[in-house]
């Protein structure tokens, strides 16, 4: 076991071409970035207003092909505000997964909803359509208002929210299809996919809308900074409007015409954004190569190593492989990040924490078998 681990420390370390740390996935600035940012500062221009704000806009959309884009301050933001304006509200449940990044439930519980958590395939570690299709079959009914509603909670199901798990395309086409028989809004939780395609389309653009996170650990970062993307106009002007505090434009006077956010991305952080966009396909490119290089790898040495699912295009945002117990998972992720290789478990599932554990479950078998297994192993662009 040792001499498999140190097998993959000196791979690893051999790919970064460093004996440093290696972090698990931090930014590359290697554009115009601190160009961007400074014309920002000289054009005095640095809050919620600006130029770069626009731009980002501009070309989040021609990157996704969704017709409207609406930069905020993070990706949580955009979900809370996608799941709020997709008509979430207090009592409702909203369908998800246990196996994603906390935000994911926070935002539904930010609209008062409650977040049924149900179990991921284990080719995508998304939502799996199965799951889903099985639970509202033996659970939900749609009624004559033109709402589903739980039998047993009489809680109505306003949402569903799939998450593209490190990248990696869910079966999204399958889940929007179930979900539209049952008048379900669908809110993509595309945080870390930015660039990956299911079926030649861009993630994020199958639903009602979908979400992108600029995080410092993100593909493409600004810091911090989010996009909402809808091919729904009203959707995107309402979307854009409520995160500017529903602000009504006016010259100089502050009227204000509903309860608002203040979720719009300031302009330094989209300028930092715009000059990583212009990097994009050069960072998915690279990240390729790595996975592809990891995948020889560890076939190698006999490691599962996660691949793109059928039919799908990978960012590959954060590279994962799977061990073959708790027990084995634990020792590798003491000895490589012992050794300075950072590696980390994936997420505890969501309904065991305890401002969720309450939440309805389908036993979730395939999510606590991954639980237990895999690991993310160093993804930065490589030098």
């Amino acid at each position: 076991m040792h001499s498999r681990n140190d097998k993959i420390i000196s791979f690893i370390r051999g790919v970064y071409s460093t004996d440093k740390f290696i972090p698990l996935h931090e930014p590359r600035f290697s554009g115009n970035e601190k160009k961007y940012v400074i014309d920002a500062i000289d054009s005095t221009f640095v809050s919620s207003v600006g130029e770069y704000v626009n731009r980002f806009e501009k070309m989040i959309s021609e990157i996704s092909g969704a017709s409207h884009a609406v930069a905020v301050v993070n990706g949580t933001c955009a979900l809370h505000m996608a799941l709020r304006l997709a008509g979430v509200r207090m009592g409702d449940e909203v369908i998800t997964q246990p196996l994603t990044f906390v935000a994911t439930a926070n935002a539904i519980d930010y609209c008062g909803g409650q977040p049924v958590f149900l179990d991921v395939d284990l080719e995508t570690l998304g939502l799996s359509p199965d799951s889903l299709e099985s639970f509202l079959l033996q659970n939900v009914e749609l009624r004559s208002d033109g709402f589903s509603y739980n039998r047993s909670t009489n809680n109505r199901v306003s949402a569903c929210v799939p998450m593209h798990t490190f990248g990696h395309p869910c079966s999204i086409e399958r889940i929007v299809r179930i979900c539209s028989e049952y008048n379900i809004e669908v809110i993509e939780d595309a945080a870390e996919s930015l660039g990956s395609t299911y079926n030649e389309r861009q993630t994020g653009t199958f639903g009602k809308a979908g979400i992108y996170s600029f995080n410092g650990n993100k593909t493409v970062t600004c810091g911090g900074g989010g996009a909402i993307i809808t091919n729904d106009p009203a959707f995107a002007q309402r979307a854009k409007h409520v995160t500017t505090t529903a602000k009504v434009p006016h010259p100089y006077e502050y009227v204000h015409n509903e309860v608002g956010y203040n979720y719009r991305m300031p302009n330094l952080n989209a300028a930092l954004a715009c000059a990583q966009l212009e990097q994009l396909s050069q960072f998915l490119a690279n990240k390729r190569t790595l996975a592809q290089r990891y995948a020889e790898f560890f076939d190698s040495i006999h490691v599962h190593f996660m691949k793109e699912p059928v039919n799908s295009r990978s960012n590959y945002w954060l590279n994962a492989i799977i061990l073959g117990d708790i027990e084995e998972r634990n020792s590798f992720l003491e000895i490589t990040n012992k050794s300075g290789v950072m590696t980390r478990p994936i997420w505890c599932l969501l309904n065991k924490l305890p401002m969720f554990n309450h939440c309805t479950t389908d036993g979730l078998k395939n999510a606590l078998w991954l639980e237990e297994r895999v690991v993310n192993i160093p993804s930065s662009v490589t030098p």
